[in-house]
């Protein structure tokens, strides 16, 4: 199963993954880490077309949002929260902590997107919880 076959099955396609736990803390409550495989991304470099350049150049006289490049940045970063659990997975992950993203332009025209994470693999933890504290 891919992670666009997991998305159309939840019939919103901006759903989160249903087979992977993608979080941006550096735990679970209830589970706990038995393996930490490291490092997983995924990555999305998209350009903006020519019509959507125009048409948010004059939007941009006027103020306010540009709905058109929030549209595609949106689906640009999910796109690439997909790719981080397919990448995670085909290394044996069934989770992925820490996540989060980094974003950039290459040029005028071109935007990069880039989903992180420690891929990890969890275990439902059946003790007793303790509380989360900072040192």
């Amino acid at each position: 199963m891919t992670a666009d076959d997991t998305l159309a099955d939840s019939g919103n396609p901006f759903a989160p993954p249903l087979d992977i736990i993608v979080v941006t803390t550096p735990y679970v409550p209830g589970y706990r880490v038995t393996k930490v495989i490291g490092a997983t991304f995924g990555l999305v470099v998209r350009s903006r077309g020519l019509g959507q350049n125009i048409g948010a150049f004059f939007r941009s006289w006027a103020g306010g949002e540009i709905k058109v490049y929030t549209n595609l940045l949106e689906k640009v970063r999910h796109q690439s929260i997909e790719r981080l659990c397919e990448n995670a997975r085909n290394l044996g992950a069934n989770a992925i902590i820490s996540a989060g993203f980094d974003t950039s332009e290459i040029g005028n025209a071109t935007s990069e997107v880039m989903a992180y994470g420690t891929a990890v693999v969890l275990e439902k933890d059946l003790g007793k919880s303790q509380s989360v504290t900072l040192s």
